[in-house]
């Protein structure tokens, strides 16, 4: 096990590219970091740096200590696991996992002792173990993946978005192993996914990237109370935040949302932004059905979504038409084309400079 560093560290390819914009980050020895963010927003090649899969081109990169910009991965103390499982079709399940041991030249009773210790933690039975990867389900191949770099015993586990390719009964499974085997090796972890479901339940600390830079560094409960940006609002939650165009008003104390409608502020107000325009952000899960329409901004529904425990219901309000999700508890007999009052409170609520995109502290 060991701590993980990146201080500053850069990547820029030769056609002048630049995919990763000076990232900072301590990963203390035993934590499970996530790295999440879009398609395209650098995550995998911050992973394949911290690999040794991609060069460094500036900044330090640190495994326990020990500057490893110029080692080849074999010499990290890393195992990787792959979206693709990356499994040798030929061999069976048990030489798949042994492969790497062999390499390194163990005797057979170490590989056989550790193979085997790795199989009843993954509950991989011996039948599967004398089985070819064709032979299993995906996510029994995952944990034949998982398997491999745990009998290296390393002293960090990436993992490159390995749950992809299951189904989602299987992702949600998968997730919560992954998470127990960690928890219970302490195995130092960076692990890549677009989820933000996956990233929230699994993470000690999330990285939120955007474009190769760093939006927002932090636990999954402070992403999700105190966004750093409107990047990181629209991000992390599901379904997403509710941006609402405002008006800070001139004595800043109180912001204004819709005709006859005023959320006032706490802690003295905004004097900073009085009279300027602002965003409003708040959560579906945030905000009430009223019950009348004095105070309340009057919803046209236009879909209801039943999931079960919760409904969403989708509208929108205002002569502009500004759309907005509510999340109720339970069944709601709403249909599209009601009229309902909705109420927010300052309680939860989000403001953004629309200018920067930045958070605006009250």
């Amino acid at each position: 096990m060991a701590s993980v560093t990146l201080d500053n560290l850069q990547k820029t390819y030769p056609n002048g590219f630049k995919a990763i914009h000076g990232v900072d980050v301590d990963i203390q020895d035993g934590e499970f970091l996530v790295l999440v963010g879009p398609s395209g927003c650098g995550k995998s090649t911050l992973l394949r740096m911290i690999a040794g899969l991609e060069t460094v081109t500036e900044g330090d990169l640190q495994i326990g200590g020990k500057r490893v910009n110029d080692l080849e991965p074999s010499q990290r103390d890393i195992a990787m696991v792959f979206q693709n499982y990356a499994l040798y079709p030929h061999m069976t399940v048990y030489n798949n996992m042994a492969y790497g041991l062999k390499i390194m030249g163990l005797s057979k009773s170490e590989i056989e002792e550790r193979v085997k210790n790795a199989a009843g933690i993954l509950e991989l039975t011996e039948e599967q173990l004398s089985r070819k990867p064709r032979q299993l389900s995906g996510g029994q191949r995952q944990r034949v993946a998982m398997g491999r770099a745990i009998v290296r015993k390393p002293s960090v586990f990436l993992f490159d978005e390995p749950l992809s390719n299951l189904d989602a009964k299987l992702r949600v499974q998968m997730r919560i192993e992954i998470k127990r085997l960690q928890e219970s090796l302490g195995i130092t972890s960076v692990y890549v996914t677009h989820d933000q479901v996956e990233a929230m339940t699994l993470g000690h600390r999330l990285m939120v990237l955007n474009e190769g830079r760093v939006e927002q560094l932090g636990t999954p409960i402070e992403l999700y109370e105190q966004p750093a940006s409107l990047f990181v609002a629209g991000f992390i939650g599901s379904p997403a935040m509710n941006m609402l165009k405002v008006e800070v008003s001139d004595d800043g104390k109180s912001v204004h949302i819709a005709k006859g409608i005023d959320l006032a502020l706490e802690n003295g107000g905004l004097q900073s932004h009085a009279g300027q325009n602002a965003i409003l952000g708040v959560r579906p899960e945030h905000l009430d059905l009223a019950p009348g329409m004095d105070g309340a901004l009057p919803l046209t529904v236009t879909l209801v979504e039943h999931l079960g425990a919760d409904t969403l219901i989708h509208g929108h309000f205002g002569d502009d038409q500004t759309d907005l999700t509510v999340r109720v508890s339970g069944i709601e007999t709403v249909k599209a084309g009601d009229i309902l009052p909705v109420s927010i409170t300052k309680d939860h609520t989000h403001l953004f400079d629309p200018s920067t995109e930045k958070r605006i502290a009250l």
